[in-house]
């Protein structure tokens, strides 16, 4: 904040002296989206988070996807870690991936983005990385 009522897209500790009318103005000019019905306490929240996330890009799309399957709860997906190695069976052929102490993805000696690609190549088709090599699983219900 330069002043009151003045954000800067860093500076989220002055939110605490704003009014509720000046953090309206605020989310409005920021955000550009329609107005949240909340409190004011919940809208200085959402804003501080919305300035936080201008500067800093906001949550990974790794991190999006995992809320995102958390808050369906209708699978889980172990993470592919440094040193995996993952066997896959597709038309008779084996394949096999390695994940390097770097996070590396190696598939028949060449480097690979993600897990999903490496499927791709393999079947012709997109395919969920993850569920193609059995990281990803539906929840058994309890």
């Amino acid at each position: 904040m330069t002043g009151k009522g003045k954000a800067a897209p860093y500076d989220v500790a002055l939110l605490e002296d704003l009014s509720f009318g000046e953090l309206k103005a605020a989310w409005g000019r920021h955000t550009g989206k329609p107005l949240p019905r909340v409190s004011a306490g919940l809208l200085r929240l959402a804003l501080a988070w919305e300035l936080q996330a201008s500067v800093s890009g906001g949550i990974s799309r790794i991190t999006r996807q995992r809320l995102d399957q958390l808050a369906m709860d209708k699978t889980t997906t172990r993470p592919a870690r440094p040193g995996m190695r993952l066997v896959r069976e597709w038309n008779g052929t084996v394949h096999q991936v390695t994940i390097g102490e770097d996070g590396v993805i190696s598939w028949q000696g060449k480097e690979w983005r993600s897990l999903s690609e490496v499927a791709r190549a393999i079947t012709g088709t997109r395919w969920s990385g993850p569920a193609f090599f059995g990281l990803k699983q539906k929840k058994v219900a309890a």
